[in-house]
C-alpha cells in the first residue's frame, strides 16, 4: 500500500490519507483537497532534501491553513515499509479536534530545556484543555533530554508528550525540522491537540540486553560523558568495540549505555553516542548521562527487537482504548470508531542493526496496531514518550509509536 483514504463516512470522525514521494515516481498518490485548521499534515524526509525542498514546498502550497510539520529522517516510514532519499506524508483532516502549532529556535544545546519549557507554556496557554503535545526536533544541535524536562516541567503533568529527535541516517551531519514549509536546523517544532472526541495512544519498547560490569559514572556535563570508574569514557568503551572501534561513531549504534540514575534506579534509560572527541576522550549522547549514574553496555537479540516493536504498538491500544486491550488481547483488530494515526518513531540503530529485517519490526508493529491503523514515521536520532508507568523520557533504541484518532 502505498496511497490510501480511510473515513468512516459519517464526517463524524477523522479522514486519513497517506502518500509517498520519490525523485523518479513523484506523488505516489494525489493530496487531497483538505486545507483548513482543523488538518494535520506529517511529512518525514531525507536530510538531503534541505538542499532541495520542492516535494516540501508543494505540501505547504497545498495546504497553507493546516498544521504542518516534519522532520529529516534516517529512513521513512510508510506501513511496513522504509525508504530512503524521498517523503513519506500523513494527512489527516479532523472532525471536532483542535490543533496547535508552535516553534522555538534552539541556538545552542544548553537553550534546549528553556526552549521545552516556552513550547509547552505556550501550548498550554492557546488550549486550557490540551491532551497531547507531539514533538519534533533537530537530532543534532538539541539536548534531547533537557528538551523533554522542559516539556515536562512546562506541561505540568497535564497532557502526554511523544515526538522524536530527526536523524540524518549514519551520517550525523545534518538535521531539520519544517519550518513554515522550509526545512531549517536548531528548531522545534510542537503540535498540540485537544478535544473531546480526541483518542490519544503511546508504547515505547527497546528489546536489548545489558552484558558487561556495571559501571559508575564518575564525571559527566549534561550529555557528554568523560570518565566512568575513573577511567576515559572513550577509552574504555573502544575496548569493548575492538576492530569496530574504527567506524565510530556510527559502530556506537550498536552498542548503546543503559543507564540508571541516582533517585530513580528502578528506571533504565538507554542512550545513543551521537559523536566522540579523541582530544578529550569523550562521547556526547543523544540525553544526558548525570554524574552518579551507573551504566551498563547494551547488546540486542534481533528476535527481541522484533517482539519489542509489536509489544510498542498494543501498548498504544491499552492506553487509548483499554476496554480493546483487555486480558487475552493481541492488540490488533478494532479501533477507536474511525480510522487511526499511528506515527512510527524508531532508532536509527535499530535499523542499522536489524539490516535486511528492519521491514520485520515494521510489520511487527503494524500487527500488533487496530486493523484500520495507517502507520507513518521515520528512523530517528532519539524517541519521546511516556513509558507504561507514565513518566515521559527521551529514549534511544525504542520503537515508539504514537497513535491519533476520534471517537
Amino acid at each position: 500500500m502505498v496511497c490510501s483514504l480511510v473515513s468512516n463516512g459519517r464526517g463524524t470522525t477523522m479522514e486519513l490519507t497517506t502518500t509517498r514521494w520519490s525523485r523518479t515516481e513523484q506523488w505516489s498518490g494525489a493530496l487531497p483537497p483538505w486545507d483548513g485548521p482543523g488538518t494535520l499534515v506529517l511529512a518525514f524526509g531525507a536530510s538531503a532534501l534541505a538542499a532541495a525542498p520542492e516535494p516540501l514546498r508543494e505540501l505547504a502550497a497545498a495546504y497553507p491553513t493546516s498544521v504542518l510539520v516534519g522532520c529529516s529522517s534516517a529512513g521513512e516510514i510508510l506501513g511496513d515499509t522504509v525508504t530512503d532519499g524521498g517523503v513519506v506524508v500523513a494527512v489527516a483532516r479532523f472532525a471536532s479536534t483542535r490543533l496547535h502549532l508552535v516553534h522555538e529556535k534552539v541556538p545552542q544545546p544548553g537553550d534546549s530545556r528553556d526552549a521545552g519549557l516556552s513550547l509547552a507554556r505556550r501550548l498550554g496557554a492557546d488550549e486550557p484543555e490540551l491532551s497531547g503535545l507531539f514533538v519534533l526536533s533537530d537530532g543534532l544541535s538539541v539536548n534531547g533530554s533537557a528538551l523533554t524536562a522542559g516539556l515536562i516541567e512546562g506541561a505540568e503533568g497535564r497532557t502526554s508528550i511523544s515526538g522524536g529527535l530527526a536523524g540524518d541516517g549514519s551520517d550525523f551531519a545534518h538535521t531539520w525540522v519544517l519550518i513554515d514549509g522550509e526545512p531549517r536546523s536548531d528548531h522545534v517544532s510542537a503540535v498540540g491537540l485537544a478535544g473531546p472526541a480526541l483518542r490519544l495512544g503511546h508504547g515505547s519498547r527497546g528489546g536489548w540486553d545489558d552484558f558487561g560490569p556495571e559501571r559508575l559514572v564518575t564525571r559527566s556535563e549534561g550529555n557528554v560523558l568523560y570518565e566512568l570508574d575513573g577511567q576515559p569514557a572513550l577509552e574504555l568503551y573502544k575496548r569493548y568495540l575492538g576492530d569496530r572501534a574504527a567506524g565510530l561513531p556510527a559502530t556506537a549504534l550498536l552498542f548503546p549505555l543503559a543507564v540508571r540514575v541516582p533517585g530513580a534506579y528502578d528506571r533504565e534509560l538507554v542512550r545513543t553516542v551521537l559523536a566522540v572527541d579523541e582530544a578529550t576522550m569523550s562521547m556526547t549522547f543523544a540525553g544526558d548521562v548525570p554524574e552518579g549514574s551507573t551504566s551498563r553496555l547494551m547488546r540486542a537479540n534481533f528476535d527481541r527487537l522484533i517482539d519489542a516493536a509489536h509489544l510498542a504498538a498494543t501498548d498504544t491500544v491499552a492506553v487509548a482504548d483499554p476496554a480493546a486491550a483487555g486480558p487475552g488481547s493481541d492488540g490488533g483488530g478494532g479501533g477507536a470508531g474511525g480510522p487511526t494515526l499511528a506515527v512510527a518513531v524508531s532508532c536509527v540503530g535499530r535499523r542499522l542493526l536489524l539490516t535486511r529485517r528492519t521491514e520485520d519490526e515494521l510489520e511487527a508493529a503494524q500487527a500488533g496496531l487496530p486493523g484500520d491503523s495507517q502507520m507513518v514515521g521515520f528512523y530517528s536520532y532519539g524517541e519521546i514518550s511516556p513509558v507504561s508507568a507514565g513518566t515521559c523520557d527521551l529514549h534511544n533504541q525504542t520503537m515508539t509509536l504514537t497513535t491519533i484518532s476520534e471517537q
